[in-house]
């Protein structure tokens, strides 16, 4: 039996008729590319579509900053940003996501994926975990819309870049420097690196 597609007008996400509304999201590039990544129904999880899933990592790949990166997907939902990253040659991935029902289609996203053995995933409150995660290479931060605690977020983390998307523009953030902003339909993407000292250092060491 055919199954109907239509796209949802608010997220641009494509939804199957499985008779229950299911978006379907793909993985956009690298190993893993057009494989499935399924997301819970859920006002709690609100997943990156795919066009800003490649734009972010099409940003990202130019700045050689995927290829054997240690990953840190905070909100990280049904885990596609994560997913993304390693499909695209990231090393490892810790999702970081304490929503019951995500947590559910998370793990089945990284089992069905093949991915067991290259992620780790913590139900833990992401604002506790960025300052306890060690030489993270990318730190990647998709909120609920209305976060405001970015600077609470990351203001510790010990990683050497950082994506963060949110419904509206990031203040500068005290020990990070945005090195580009973009403007996705209602998503803004903001990228920012550890802000250098006076010396020429990163502030902090």
């Amino acid at each position: 039996m055919a199954r109907s597609a239509a796209v949802d007008a608010d997220n641009g996400l494509a939804r199957c008729n499985h008779g229950r509304s299911l978006p379907c999201m793909r993985v956009v590039a690298g190993d893993l590319r057009g494989r499935r990544i399924e997301a819970p129904i859920s006002e709690a999880t609100r997943p990156t579509t795919d066009k800003v899933r490649q734009a972010v990592f099409n940003a990202l790949g130019s700045l050689d900053l995927v290829e054997g990166a240690r990953v840190l997907d905070l909100f990280a939902g049904t885990g596609a940003m994560g997913i993304e990253a390693l499909s695209r040659g990231a090393a490892h991935c810790v999702f970081v996501e304490r929503d019951r029902d995500a947590l559910v289609v998370l793990k089945k996203n990284i089992a069905s994926l093949g991915l067991s053995d290259r992620t780790t995933v913590l139900a833990v409150d992401a604002l506790s975990v960025a300052s306890r995660q060690p030489e993270i290479d990318l730190l990647i931060a998709d909120p609920p819309y209305g976060f405001d605690q970015w600077r609470d977020l990351i203001i510790d983390a010990d990683a050497a870049f950082v994506v963060l998307e949110s419904d509206r523009a990031i203040a500068e953030i005290e020990g990070w420097e945005t090195i580009r902003e973009k403007k996705y339909g209602r998503t803004h993407v903001s990228f920012l690196r550890p802000a250098l000292a006076p010396d020429g250092t990163v502030e902090g060491e």
